[in-house]
């Protein structure tokens, strides 16, 4: 989803998205407002921070800021989980695999987010899963590196 589509889906559950002047994060939501940081240069990176905004929403119960509780560090995994599914998914990757995109610079323009981002995901993949996973017809190898094979 590009930052259009994902404002379009805020907008249609009753989310207020606005660009303003914040220091200490990219990123804020609070009830049914989000900011996102005035400044961010891309539409990929915008799209990367109101991805995981929207995770915070629709999984993320009360204040999460103090990150020494391991509770809410639980809720921040959950929430920036959610927003990697919602931008890349495992489906993305094969979807990029089968674009043509055979480095992670292609792959984040192609998903369009960051190069920075797609890393994170595919952590938090690799960490989900371990060494590979199967969807459709294909296999996600995360270890040793990154790679996709078709099964057909």
């Amino acid at each position: 989803m590009n930052y259009e589509a994902l404002l379009a889906k805020a907008d249609s559950h009753g989310l207020i998205v606005k660009e303003k002047d914040l220091f200490a994060n990219d990123g804020r939501i609070k009830g049914n407002r989000i900011a996102i940081r005035k400044g961010i240069e891309t539409q990929a990176e915008k799209s990367c921070v109101l991805a995981e905004e929207l995770g915070h929403y629709y999984t993320s119960v009360g204040n999460i800021l103090d990150q020494t509780d391991i509770a809410n560090r639980k809720q921040e995994y959950r929430a920036r989980f959610y927003g990697y599914n919602l931008k890349i998914g495992l489906m993305g990757i094969v979807q990029a695999y089968t674009h043509g995109c055979r480095n992670l610079y292609e792959m984040a323009e192609y998903l369009e987010v960051t190069e920075e981002y797609l890393k994170e995901a595919i952590e938090c993949y690799k960490s989900k899963y371990g060494e590979y996973t199967r969807i459709d017809n294909y296999v996600i190898y995360f270890i040793p590196c990154l790679a996709v094979l078709s099964m057909t």
